[in-house]
């Protein structure tokens, strides 16, 4: 009768029931819900990963505009010498550069190969400058690639025609040295060697060295050996010296008479003498004046000179040497032309006047048939 119905305390057992078990579902079902919002272990840090991964090439353009790759910076070297070969040592040299941020200018001095360098320079173009006292400035430019070893052509240097003053004395016997190869180059007609001669204006002295190559040299000239022949034939043809004879052998004995004339007479009077007494044995142009002034200074150069010291004092080297070789002629001449100190005065006399017409010559006409002659200025003899 009373079996479907239920008492009140199941009832609420019952929604006890309900309750705890709707409250466990809740509290599983919000955890549940937190858990999905998370991400997964290792998933954060793959998120971030990947959010650096895209912005990896922005990044590294970044950089690159920020950081530009500079080229590579190169060398210049070169060695400076004279034409022969011979190098020169304290030379100085400027390296110039232009189009750069901030220009530059280097300086440097060649060692004593004659070589010299500058490291680290930037690519693009430059000039370098050249100077040393008593020779001519010299520039060079180029242009200079990222990385290069840039070789500069040789550097050959020439005395400074202008202003060869020789003030420096350190440098008087480079300075000497250049001038005597200028004046080895100096021919009449482009021929007759005229290398006796200075045309520089304070020209400084010679070492006896150089006095003997200027010697030698002269003596030993193509133009000598010819000219020696032209006056030997002479001679011949007109039978002087006639104890020498005729024919080849004739020929032969007036050739190597009047050869060795020159010679002694040169090697003495224009090298041993000079080096002791110290002496130039050289003619020094005046080529300023009056015309009575310049004539005067010729002849008188046939038995006055310029000392080393560079005063004039009496020519003992030439007048010395034109005796000493009159003395030595006698070895060699016919016996019949040999007359002892009378040969050998007369050959000395005939030396002098012979000096003084040709110093003539020299101050007023050689010059004007010697072609490419450097422009010493105003000559101060």
């Amino acid at each position: 009768m009373d079996g479907g119905w239920k008492s009140p305390q199941r009832r609420a057992l019952g929604s006890g029931r309900v309750l705890v078990f709707l409250a466990l579902f809740g509290v599983g079902a919000q955890a549940w819900c937190q858990k999905a919002a998370l991400p997964a272990p290792g998933r954060e840090a793959d998120s971030a990963s990947d959010s650096a991964l895209a912005d990896a090439p922005e990044a590294q353009a970044a950089t690159a505009q920020q950081t530009p790759e500079q080229p590579l910076p190169g060398s210049i070297h070169g060695v400076v010498q004279d034409r022969d070969g011979a190098v020169y040592e304290g030379v100085h040299l400027a390296l110039a550069q232009s189009g750069l941020s901030v220009p530059a200018v280097r300086a440097a001095t060649s060692d004593s190969n004659g070589r010299f360098s500058f490291a680290d320079v930037p690519p693009g173009a430059f000039k370098l400058t050249i100077t040393s006292n008593g020779f001519a400035t010299q520039a060079i430019s180029g242009i200079l690639h990222a990385g290069e070893s840039y070789e500069a052509q040789a550097i050959v240097f020439r005395v400074n025609a202008t202003t060869s003053n020789v003030e420096v004395t350190a440098s008087q016997q480079d300075i000497a040295q250049e001038q005597l190869k200028e004046e080895e180059t100096q021919r009449v007609l482009g021929v007759i060697p005229n290398f006796y001669v200075s045309y520089a204006p304070n020209a400084p002295p010679l070492t006896s060295r150089q006095k003997f190559n200027l010697a030698w040299r002269s003596s030993i000239d193509p133009v000598s050996f010819l000219a020696t022949g032209v006056f030997a034939g002479v001679e011949q043809a007109s039978n002087s010296f006639s104890g020498y004879g005729q024919g080849a052998q004739g020929y032969a004995k007036r050739y190597g008479a009047n050869y060795a004339d020159g010679f002694i007479g040169t090697m003495i009077g224009g090298a041993m003498l000079p080096s002791w007494w110290k002496q130039d044995p050289r003619y020094f142009y005046k080529g300023t004046g009056t015309t009575r002034s310049r004539v005067l200074y010729a002849i008188a150069n046939a038995v006055v000179c310029k000392g080393d010291n560079g005063r004039r004092q009496a020519n003992y080297s030439a007048i010395i040497g034109g005796l000493a070789a009159g003395g030595i002629s006698n070895f060699y001449y016919p016996a019949s032309n040999r007359n002892g100190a009378g040969l050998t005065f007369e050959n000395a006399l005939i030396g002098m006047g012979g000096s003084a017409v040709l110093n003539l010559l020299q101050e007023f006409v050689v010059r004007k048939f010697t072609p490419k002659l450097p422009s010493y200025g105003a000559s101060k003899p």
